[in-house]
This record gives structure tokens, sequence and C-alpha cells, in this order.
């Protein structure tokens, strides 16, 4: 059956380890595009960064960000899948943050709160610099979280921990985390953890989307690396692994493409949708 649905995530696998779409993923995207297939962006960021990457490749389809909890078109205002993290589950994602001293971020769509200062080589941060204001991402920090969650209830998508040295301290959260019933769990590095309301996931947001544009699961495919994708790789009719992707995506996978350096989603709209 042909492919009409392509959903790919960004890191590690739409870009390269420099940040960058190569010509080749550009290209292959843009004739699956001519030929009728929707390509959707799919991926752990915050809308309005994967909004600026699927113009990059010349998607008009909606983009699916935040790992699924907010699914969203691209040039007008409909939502098509929103999942909020309440007020209880906010306050239980904090206080286990805080048992283990790391330090998380709490998102909007467009936006990143911090009780500290962000660093400077933050991903967002250092994209900030060469983006026009419509595009930044909004970087708050030294802001008490306890405010932000009364601010902005029914509004916060996403949380995620990052942590170069304290791999431990971040596993052991992970697995605390995990017991909550309220709330889905899941990494996109091996220096992360990513947490979003129940019912928030990639294949979730792939499954809305289809449903949205009429288009059956078999008719699917979804490309990814990590943790946060197995949910996508599993509900697509092709799932597709990329080379550089963990061994757990790769088991679940129909087929391993090429690394994320060397244009596998190229050679995987190649394979399936060309």
């Amino acid at each position: 059956m042909a492919i009409k649905l392509i959903c790919i995530d960004m890191d590690g696998t739409l870009l390269n380890d420099n940040h960058e779409i190569s010509e080749i993923n550009k290209n292959a995207i843009k004739k699956a595009i001519e030929k009728g297939v929707h390509v959707s962006v799919t991926t752990g960021r915050l809308f309005t960064s994967a909004k600026y990457f699927s113009n990059l490749i010349g998607s008009k389809t909606a983009v699916i960000s935040s790992n699924g909890a907010f699914v969203k078109e691209k040039d007008e205002d409909k939502i098509i899948f929103k999942a909020a993290l309440n007020k209880n589950q906010l306050e239980q994602i904090k206080d286990v943050v805080q048992k283990y001293n790391l330090r998380a971020y709490f998102n909007l769509f467009n936006t990143v709160f911090s009780e500290f200062a962000i660093p400077e080589n933050h991903t967002y941060r250092k994209m900030n610099k060469s983006l026009p204001k419509g595009e930044k991402i909004e970087l708050l920090d030294n802001i008490k979280f306890e405010d932000i969650f009364k601010e902005h209830d029914g509004e916060i998508l996403k949380a995620i921990c990052i942590e170069d040295n304290k791999i431990e301290e971040l596993n052991n959260a992970k697995i605390e985390l995990k017991k909550i019933k309220e709330i889905e769990v899941v990494s996109s590095s091996h220096n992360n953890f990513e947490v979003m309301a129940k019912g928030a996931s990639k294949g979730n947001a792939v499954k809305a989307l289809a449903e949205e544009l009429g288009i059956k699961r078999e008719e699917i495919m979804c490309i990814g690396d990590s943790e946060n994708d197995l949910s996508m790789i599993e509900y697509a009719g092709v799932g597709v692994a990329m080379g550089n992707g963990f061994e757990l995506i790769k088991e679940k996978a129909k087929y391993i493409t090429s690394t994320n350096n060397e244009n596998g989603v190229a050679k995987a709209i190649e394979k399936f949708a060309l």
C-alpha cells in the first residue's frame, strides 16, 4: 500500500550532528511532497522550533511537537491534539526533580521556563541568535515554578531534565516518575528524560493526525532514533529506525536505515515512498 503520511523525528534523525538538514534529505522530502505525501515534523521540541524546521523542508502538514502533547496546523490556528499537564502532575514532577537536585525546564508551545539561569549553550538560546523575532523561543529563567504552574494552568505541555554530570540521579528520578500513573516519561537521549500528561506520545499524536487527514495506519511511515520515538515506530505501517538509533528502536522497526549523518531519512523515503 502506498505511503501517504511520513512522520519524521528531528534530533538524531532529520538533523545531522551539526543540527542541519542535508540537501539530500530536503530533496527526498520535496519529491515526496510533490507526489502528494504528507510530511510531518514529529519531535520532542516546542511547536515554534518544530514549525521553523517544517518550513525549511517545505511541508504544509501539521506539526507534532512536545513528544505528541501538541499537534497543530502550521499556517492556521487549529489544534488537532493537546494534552497539558495539570497542577497535581506538575507538583509531583517538581517534587521528584528537587529530591534529586536536578535542573528542570517546563515548556509551553512557545516558551521555556526555568528556576535557574538558562545556559548560553542551550539549544534554543543558540538558535535564537540567528532567528527573526517571530520565530524565537521565549526563554524565561529565574522564575519560581509555583508561580508558572498557577499562571499557566492548562498550558504546560512538557517538563524536561537535562544533566550531563548526574546520570545516576537522572535515572533514579526517571524510575520514580514512571511509578506515577498519570504521566508519560521517556528519554530522547542518555542525558535526559521528558515528562508529559498520560496519553501524550508520538504514537497517539500520529494516530490523531492520520485520522484528521483520513489516512490509514498501514499508509504511514514513521522514522526515529530514540525511546520517545518508540510509540510511533510501533504504530506505523512502516516503522523505520535510524542507523544511529537506540537498540530498542531497531528491534521494533520494520527497517533500519543509515545514520543521521548518512542521509538515512532520504534513503528510507526513497525506498518506501518514492
